[in-house]
């Protein structure tokens, strides 16, 4: 059987996160890739200009058209922008019964730009989290969710994604790539203990669209019949050599997007 994964998010026009990034990774890792786009930017590598929602049920129109014909295996939620939204893509993934959905609360782009409205906030703490298998928060999303502070070390970040796990997510990702040090440190927290992830902070600014591109390898992992943490150390490694061969690319004059081919060319 051909893995198939979908991803639900909104679209970048810079071709650097969302929709193209996700797309573009499953075909890098071997997967199909289907995709339900939830909102259009008006983006480049120097930020985002504009944003249209589409009606949520052009939305609940999507979901149903792939998942009522595909055999998805696994499905990575993106950048929904409005509590509507996030509303009928929990409906639709319950309906459809998705069980493996990778959940990256995209709340702020690499340039600064809020993503998702204030009040959308609780739809998705209440409503999509419990549906995730992975939530996957850098530090600034997750202590948003909390309503804390930013976690300075390790052990804050563990304490996060613990309490995170409260909201109703079987695991979360703590992502530290905004942290600092010669490292760049994930935690994988689950109810039965914690996963470190490390790998090295290259020195670039071109790591536009990295947070879906880790969440969507994560999706085809698991869409391939990966165990999650497995999936998520292949993502990982995927994300990191990614980052590493940014600079090969000479794309805008800002944020550049992560080389999602880096293996071809």
């Amino acid at each position: 059987m051909t893995a198939i994964a979908v991803t639900i998010a909104g679209s970048d026009s810079g071709g650097g996160a969302g929709i193209q990034a996700d797309l573009k990774t499953f075909s890098a890792l071997g997967v199909y890739g289907a995709s339900v786009i939830a909102a259009l930017t008006a983006q480049n590598t120097k930020g985002v200009t504009g944003i249209h929602d589409l009606p949520p049920a052009f939305v609940t129109a999507q979901m149903d058209a792939v998942f009522c014909d595909l055999a998805v295996d696994a499905v990575e939620v993106g950048m929904l922008s409005n509590a509507a939204t996030i509303a009928v893509v929990s409906e639709g993934l319950a309906r459809h019964g998705q069980r493996n959905v990778v959940l990256d609360p995209v709340m702020v782009a690499t340039s600064g730009d809020r993503l998702l409205a204030p009040d959308a906030v609780e739809n998705l703490r209440r409503l999509l989290i419990p549906k995730a298998l992975v939530l996957t928060p850098n530090l600034a999303e997750a202590a948003a969710l909390l309503d804390t502070a930013v976690a300075g070390d390790e052990a804050a970040m563990r304490e996060q994604g613990e309490r995170l796990l409260a909201f109703g997510a079987r695991s979360v990702l703590m992502k530290g790539g905004h942290g600092e040090g010669a490292e760049s440190v994930d935690l994988l927290v689950e109810p039965q203990g914690v996963t470190r992830l490390a790998g090295p902070r290259f020195d670039t600014r071109n790591t536009h669209g990295t947070g879906c591109t880790l969440s969507s390898a994560i999706a085809a992992g698991l869409a391939k019949g990966l165990a999650l943490a497995e999936a998520v150390q292949s993502a990982k490694a995927y994300v990191t050599t990614a980052i590493g061969a940014a600079d090969r690319l000479d794309i805008g004059s800002g944020h550049g997007p992560v080389h999602h081919f880096h293996r071809w060319w």
